[in-house]
């Protein structure tokens, strides 16, 4: 099962993992073979169909490059030319990963967000494991657990609390973990790993990337803690980690949903909640080390105006119906997004324009279309619209051409004329000679995307 890196597009040559093949081997030497070290699983991390797609995941996510500078383009060739002593070097544990590259990116609600960005190489080598320990330890986390996993997400989670608000637990107790990701302490999650995984030569390979340090301002600081947030492998090691805390929530009957560090517990009444919210924080800090941040953790009412916001969304009221609704954060968010794209002085074409807004708002709607969207959309489709023919407006420049424009368009002359020379870009964007030339029709025919059209056809 040795890997080969060959061919121009710097792949494996062998193609792709054949995972039902992996499957089998895992479902027939089942859990008990994992323990007696009966399925060679670094053999399966390094065989040349994992590896290939590995790297082509990577490659395909792009992302910025590590210490050494690296790109995802130039480590397929890297990768060619120094195959043989790679797997060499993984084979016999002399592999070393370099220090991930700090960096930090700004929250939505303010503060910074640690990153720890490996090399390129370290990348494919942790989406290699990644690739063959999610089926192993997945199907053994908690159905309650919906960040990082396949088939789930936030639509899922927030679904999920939906239910438990329409069965009466219309109380959650959120709790916020300060800096989980570089909190997670190092020998505990190695020893919720040697539980399941008996292979070495896998464990090892995990712990080199916790131990491979970060590199901030041209200087080396090593990891004690932590599994920095930007390698393919440390969504699922937070998973374990935490699964220790689902597992015991639902030892205790407590009805909680989890995305990644996002924790809400929910009950029928504000006391019990509250009760829940101090045994489950003592629980995180005595057992797994971690830190609640008392500010942020509190009791809130799901269905109470907008103190309640869980992975982007809170819940509402529609007539007697409970329906999960768009944060308000989040759709400022979204707005200003649109704003920065459909900006008048960008200078770019409007048809690039309105194909970057189209691939936004799909996007958006994509990840947020579980909630009720059908007035807000309709109401995001007015005003984008008529910053666009702000745009246009803009970009006809002088009013000899916009008159002429105008009058191509079917206006009546003497009012083409009249506001070729108005003042306002603002004020000319609402007013009817453009809503009667640059209609909502002729600017689909320029290509823009219609949000509530989209939606309503998709999840209307």
């Amino acid at each position: 099962m040795i890997a080969e890196f060959c061919g121009n597009a710097g792949y494996l040559k062998y193609g792709s993992m054949d995972y039902d093949k992996f499957s089998e081997a895992l479902s027939t030497v089942g859990r008990e073979g994992l323990e007696t070290g009966a399925l060679d699983l670094l053999g399966w991390v390094l065989g040349a169909g994992n590896l290939n797609d590995a790297y082509k995941h990577v490659r395909s996510n792009k992302g910025s490059p590590g210490v050494d500078g690296m790109t995802v383009d130039e480590a397929g060739p890297w990768l060619r030319e120094h195959r043989w002593q790679f797997i060499r070097d993984l084979q016999c544990g002399r592999y070393r990963p370099s220090p991930v590259r700090r960096v930090e990116i700004p929250k939505p609600d303010g503060g910074v967000r640690k990153l720890g960005i490996p090399t390129v190489i370290d990348r494919t080598v942790q989406q290699a494991v990644n690739q063959i320990l999610t089926p192993i330890f997945d199907p053994t986390f908690s159905t309650h657990s919906h960040a990082y996993r396949p088939h789930r997400g936030i639509q899922t989670a927030i679904a999920e609390v939906l239910e438990n608000a329409k069965e009466g637990y219309i109380y959650a107790a959120q709790i916020d973990l300060s800096k989980y990701f570089d909190t997670i302490n190092h020998e505990m999650l190695l020893n919720l790993i040697r539980k399941t995984i008996h292979d070495k030569g896998v464990v090892n390979l995990i712990k080199k990337f916790l131990k491979s340090g970060v590199m901030e301002d041209g200087s080396w600081t090593p990891t004690e803690e932590g599994s920095p947030q930007g390698g393919p492998i440390s969504p699922l090691l937070s998973n374990i980690y935490l699964d220790v805390f689902d597992k015991e929530m639902e030892r205790r009957g407590v009805r909680f949903v989890r995305y990644a560090d996002d924790i809400c517990l929910m009950a029928k009444s504000k006391r019990a909640a509250q009760r829940q919210l101090e045994s489950a924080s003592r629980f995180l800090v005595e057992k797994l080390k971690l830190t609640v941040n008392p500010t942020k953790s509190k009791v809130v009412e799901v269905i109470s105006g907008n103190d309640f916001k869980f992975v982007g969304f809170t819940l509402g009221r529609f007539k007697d119906e409970i329906i999960i609704r768009v944060h308000p954060k989040g759709l400022k968010r979204a707005k200003d997004k649109l704003r920065e794209l459909t900006k008048r002085s960008r200078g770019r074409s409007v048809k690039l324009v309105m194909t970057e807004v189209e691939q936004f708002a799909r996007g958006w709607i994509s990840a947020f279309g579980i909630a009720r969207l059908k007035s807000i959309l309709s109401k995001l489709d007015g005003w984008v619209r008529r910053r666009l023919r702000v745009y246009i407006w803009k970009q006809w420049k002088r009013p000899g051409r916009r008159e002429r424009e105008l009058r191509k368009l079917g206006a009546d002359p003497q009012e083409a004329h009249r506001w070729s020379y108005a003042k306002g870009y603002w004020r000319v964007s609402g007013s009817q000679v453009l809503s009667t030339t640059l209609t909502n029709k002729k600017l689909e025919e320029m290509g823009y995307f219609n949000m509530s059209a989209y939606y309503a056809s998709h999840y209307g």
